[in-house]
């Protein structure tokens, strides 16, 4: 039976689901070795790093992005894999043998390996994510391992949505180094693509997200963005039209007022001398 979190006295106001209820880390898993399907940010996150993940110098098309998909990494033991919660390649088809969608990411098959990964740390997983477990004899090595040793990908990026701390590692010398970070921003030179922290809202939830940024340091849109973008400059040049055929009918209107104006005055000046001429014959005077 599950047991709240913490103690509460009986005088403690209630508290909360999310400090009572239990989550997949909290709970065991029929499978061991698998401790849990992805929780919603888990979910959520890696669609986001999919759908801004566009390198610059390649086309769409040469562009692949897993998640929470299985990479197999070693031919001598085929059944050995990672699975990390998003990884991006460059180089090789968008779809497997040009013509349908991966089930898995086979390196021995593909002959490329990650440019980056990023992990989202959870409560089971975040000693492996941070390299602080070691490889056992005669057993799977850690992700740590075969992301630097094996796969030897270029950045290895780990996220923990808890204190919203971003780490970013390079391979420098076939060993990971952590970068140093004056702002949360990771930049790929070899990409000319940068990864970042961003706040702001993503299907409905404003938070912190991770995504990616071009050169010039502006958020890579998704699709629907920039969709959204396109439909608001279009209503602001409609809006904007409309107030410059607003205006050219302000100005005709003023410019007839004037006109019919200058008629009326035209028209009663020329009332006017005639009056004075009938007046100047009447006194015996021809104008």
């Amino acid at each position: 039976m599950f047991r709240l979190k913490y103690p509460v006295e009986q005088s403690d106001p209630p508290l909360s689901p999310r400090e009572t209820l239990p989550t997949m880390y909290d709970l065991p898993s029929e499978d061991p070795d698998e401790p849990g399907l992805p929780d919603e940010f888990h979910d959520l996150q890696p669609q986001l790093l999919s759908f801004t993940f566009r390198p610059h110098n390649y086309f769409p098309d040469r562009v692949f992005c897993g998640s929470d998909m299985n990479l197999y990494y070693d031919v001598h033991h085929q059944n050995w894999y990672k699975r990390p919660d998003w990884f991006g390649v460059v180089g090789v088809p968008r779809l497997y043998d040009e013509r349908d969608l991966r089930l898995s990411y086979v390196i021995w098959q593909e002959g490329i390996s990650p440019f980056a990964v990023v992990e989202l740390l959870s409560p089971g997983t975040e000693n492996e994510d941070l390299g602080e477990t070691t490889s056992e004899v005669n057993k799977p090595p850690v992700k740590w391992d075969v992301y630097e040793r094996i796969l030897r990908v270029p950045y290895y990026v780990v996220f923990n949505r808890y204190t919203d701390r971003l780490r970013a590692f390079s391979l420098t010398s076939g060993r990971y180094q952590e970068l140093i970070l004056t702002e949360p921003r990771v930049w790929m030179r070899e990409l000319e693509l940068g990864l970042g922290l961003w706040q702001g809202e993503y299907q409905g939830i404003n938070r912190l997200w991770l995504r990616w940024y071009d050169a010039e340091g502006n958020w890579i849109l998704t699709d629907a963005e920039a969709a959204q973008q396109q439909a608001e400059m279009e209503q602001q040049r409609a809006e904007e039209a409309e107030r410059l055929t607003q205006e050219a009918e302000r100005r005709a209107s003023e410019a007839e007022r004037r006109a019919s104006e200058a008629e009326q005055r035209a028209s009663e000046a020329e009332q006017r001398a005639e009056y004075l001429a009938r007046r100047l014959r009447e006194l015996g005077i021809e104008p």
